[in-house]
């Protein structure tokens, strides 16, 4: 739960913040755009150049295809989670690309967490309250939704222990 997780330890408080992963950064985007652009139209020309001119097109239309595949992606990657624990709930917070923002929040006294693991060890991370179950985390790693159930199964159980008291 490297960068994707941010937690603060106050008593009674969890906050973290969970976001995609994209290991290309703009300046590596800018790069390997101009590689393949240089590639395509280097191969485009030497077809052209051979009579095969319509060729060209098609080279072009493979850096306008790997251009919108890259600008998807990493408009998918700007969507945020929050997860926060503070003393009377629980709140999920989702912020998708769009601007759209979802909330769903949690008796923190009763809610569960689930962890769901399929045989071939993908997971499946969950919050429980009765029927009303949501889901969260999902472009986390397999391995960053079990360390991220862990901890907010621990929280949650101090949450609880003060509660009590």
């Amino acid at each position: 739960m490297d960068e994707k997780l941010t937690d603060v330890q106050e008593p009674g408080n969890f906050r973290a913040v969970l976001a995609p992963h994209r290991s290309l950064p703009p300046a590596g985007f800018l790069a390997l755009m101009a590689f393949v652009g240089l590639v395509s139209f280097g191969a485009g020309i030497a077809f052209a150049l051979m009579g095969a001119w319509p060729v060209l097109g098609f080279f072009g239309l493979d850096v306008l295809i790997v251009y919108v595949a890259f600008r998807l992606n990493y408009r998918s990657g700007l969507l945020r989670e929050t997860v926060e624990l503070l003393p009377d709930a629980l709140t999920v917070t989702r912020f998708h690309p769009s601007g759209k923002r979802e909330e769903f929040s949690f008796n923190p006294y009763w809610v569960r967490v689930e962890l769901l693991e399929s045989r071939d060890g993908r997971t499946d991370l969950k919050l429980r309250l009765h029927d009303r179950v949501v889901s969260f985390g999902r472009f986390l790693t397999d391995e960053e939704r079990r360390d991220l159930a862990t901890t907010l199964t621990g929280v949650l159980a101090e949450a609880r222990r003060s509660f009590r008291m």
